[in-house]
């Protein structure tokens, strides 16, 4: 077990980074016969793409991929890119006359970290598909976390470094659940532990973590947070996977459970202004309880949150 979600046989990963304009995109490629798609979208202010084809009730049910990307609404173009890579693989939704490859994706708001002007293409998308591998997924400041920050109540200037974190479980009876979240939020991230701060809003002039949670409860920062910029600068977005067989409302079920993870390590999470989404991948035949399974996704969200940081 290398606690990645690489850990799931078949799931693959991939990033493409632009470090000088703080910027990327990463892709999960999912086996050649796809998994099973599930997701739940708890913030108000999401930037996302073929969400709805993964709900209960519409045709679809297995994915070939999913992009998470910077760039906020722009950087979804990526998965263009992602959609011909798989195209030339003869991957995809059989419709008779072609395949289409099924990618949904979501983006974070990168644009006030680095240049505005930058943001992941298709051509970025087709760039981490082909760095996808099966090893240990880099972590930290890359791909769709190449410029994440966190604790944005005081804006860009006084937040801190966000990024992109792993991690994975095995549960017993072979089954696994592994995770990967770009961390973007406006809230702190926190020990999931404790509730030590590890990342967040620093205090102007002194320093330290200003206690985001403590700050909005106290009432003295609330025209400040609801502030126009504030309104487009947040997203914790992620991607959780297993090998165990999943109908599409389990996967969904999991999802749901999946954004506990959200709650125990960012402080305060899905706030107005963040996009939270979780996307989960059935990429397995294993058998396992969808409870145990959905308790776990939470727990490894969260430990890949408190690695993006770290």
């Amino acid at each position: 077990m290398g606690n990645s979600i690489t850990d799931i046989p078949g799931i693959l990963v991939g990033h493409y980074t632009d470090a000088e304009n703080k910027t990327g995109c990463t892709v999960i490629l999912c086996p050649p016969d796809g998994a099973v798609g599930g997701v739940d979208v708890r913030g108000p202010a999401p930037a996302t793409r073929e969400t709805d084809l993964l709900r209960p009730g519409h045709l679809v049910e297995r994915v070939n991929a999913v992009l998470l990307t910077g760039g906020s609404a722009f950087g979804l173009d990526a998965a263009a890119g992602v959609m011909r890579f798989l195209e030339e693989k003869n991957i995809g939704y059989d419709t008779g006359v072609a395949r289409v490859p099924i990618v949904p994706a979501a983006a974070i708001f990168d644009l006030a970290v680095g240049s505005a002007k930058a943001r992941p293409n298709a051509d970025a998308g087709y760039r981490a598909c082909v760095a996808a591998t099966s090893g240990a997924v880099a972590e930290g400041r890359v791909g769709a976390g190449t410029g994440a920050s966190v604790g944005h109540l005081f804006g860009p200037k006084f937040a801190s470094p966000g990024g992109l974190g792993a991690a994975s479980q095995s549960i017993g009876k072979g089954v696994i659940v592994g995770a990967l979240v770009v961390v973007n939020a406006f809230g702190d991230v926190v020990d999931p532990r404790t509730g030590e701060i590890l990342a967040g809003t620093r205090k102007p002039v002194v320093g330290g973590w200003l206690d985001s949670a403590s700050a909005i409860k106290s009432g003295l920062v609330v025209a400040i947070y609801e502030s126009p910029l504030r309104a487009c600068t947040h997203t914790t977005i992620g991607v959780v996977a297993t090998n165990a067989a999943l109908t599409k409302e389990e996967a969904n079920l999991v999802a749901m459970m999946a954004h506990d993870g959200f709650a125990r390590a960012i402080r305060p999470a899905h706030t107005l202004y963040d996009g939270d989404a979780l996307f989960v991948l059935s990429a397995g035949k294993k058998q396992g309880d969808v409870s145990a399974i959905g308790h776990t996704a939470a727990e490894v969200v969260a430990e890949a949150i408190v690695r993006a940081v770290k």
